[in-house]
């Protein structure tokens, strides 16, 4: 049984941090690894997942719990299908809307089998009240639950089989402490070098059929921002449009589509260029709060930390400062080219 939710519609950027593919994707995406040795990139953290697949297997207990921490787009849930893969198990996922009672999470959680994975997307979202639950759960591999009520009420405990937990966060600073404490692997993942997303191109631009020079992979690699699922999103647009135009084998083609797409030279696109004009037109060189800033630009406070910032961070265009958002020298240099 796989428990999947559905999250907001809303108008979805290129480079969003949103999937919008949640029902088979997981299994049926052919540009996704389903094994250690097939995933590009990572290696310290491939290295040490192997070293606790192998051990658990060995042991025959379930693997330590797992938390993935990092920006978006850099394959954590395909590293939980992965892990569920290689322990030769069962993958169940959910997301946070789906856990709004503490009852979801008994019921969710008393469903498991030995061994069995249950992925938990945008952990840092739990409300405190469900949260708790998991301390029993982790630890023990049992549940306190209430029966009953007033005078009669008593704790009863409910013994739940041996379960791995990996869960995936793009805010592990949102995570209290004693939640974070219990999972035995903590790790983070980084943005990816230029040779590990050209890589990942190559391979999956012949799962695609699609056979260009190496000048094109390597564009597309490049306005990829170092993440493998934007990598796969342009590549699948690439696709999209040589199957109608037969011909985008040319680099004055390709600008023109990610032109098309408001991807300009510089890997940015309409968002990130709202939010830099935005901080230099509207607020000049004042640091803004994220607040302020969100409204001005008519998003979320948490799309504008987790989707655009950390790209802006990464090319230095952003400060980060006590007092607020600032735009960087780099920016403005730019602009004066």
């Amino acid at each position: 049984m796989v428990i999947e939710s559905s999250k907001k519609d809303k108008k979805e950027r290129v480079v969003s941090s949103t999937e919008k593919e949640v029902d088979k994707w997981r299994f049926s995406n052919i540009l996704r690894p389903l094994k250690l040795e097939d995933y590009v990139g990572q290696e310290s953290i491939k290295k040490h997942l192997s070293v606790s697949i192998a051990s658990s297997k060995i042991r025959w207990k379930a693997m330590e719990h797992v938390l993935f921490y990092g920006p978006p787009g850099l394959w954590k849930t395909t590293l939980s299908n992965i892990i569920s893969t290689e322990m030769e198990t069962n993958l169940k996922s959910t997301s946070w809307p789906a856990i709004d009672k503490q009852s979801d999470l008994v019921s969710i959680l008393s469903n498991l089998e030995n061994g069995d994975i249950l992925f938990i997307d945008e952990i840092h979202r739990l409300r405190p009240q469900v949260e708790e639950i998991l301390y029993t759960a982790m630890e023990d591999f049992e549940i306190d639950i209430m029966v009953w009520s007033g005078t009669w009420a008593q704790s009863v405990k409910l013994p739940l089989k041996e379960f791995t937990l990996v869960w995936a966060t793009t805010r592990l600073s949102a995570l209290s402490s004693p939640l974070r404490d219990r999972f035995g692997n903590v790790l983070k993942l980084d943005f990816y070098n230029i040779d590990d997303i050209s890589l990942i191109i190559h391979k999956n631009a012949s799962k695609l059929d699609l056979f260009f020079e190496e000048s094109i992979l390597e564009i597309i690699a490049k306005k990829s921002r170092w993440t493998p699922r934007i990598a796969n999103r342009l590549l699948k647009i690439v696709r999209d449009y040589h199957t109608i135009w037969k011909d985008v084998a040319s680099l004055d083609i390709l600008e023109s589509i990610f032109k098309d797409i408001w991807i300009d030279e510089l890997w940015l696109d309409y968002l990130d260029r709202k939010y830099l004009s935005t901080l230099y037109e509207n607020f000049n060189w004042w640091p803004v709060w994220l607040n302020t800033l969100a409204s001005a630009i008519w998003e979320e406070e948490a799309t504008l930390e987790d989707v655009v910032e950390p790209y802006l961070l990464q090319i230095w265009f952003l400060e980060r400062t006590p007092r607020g958002r600032k735009i960087s020298w780099a920016w403005i240099n730019h602009l004066q080219k």
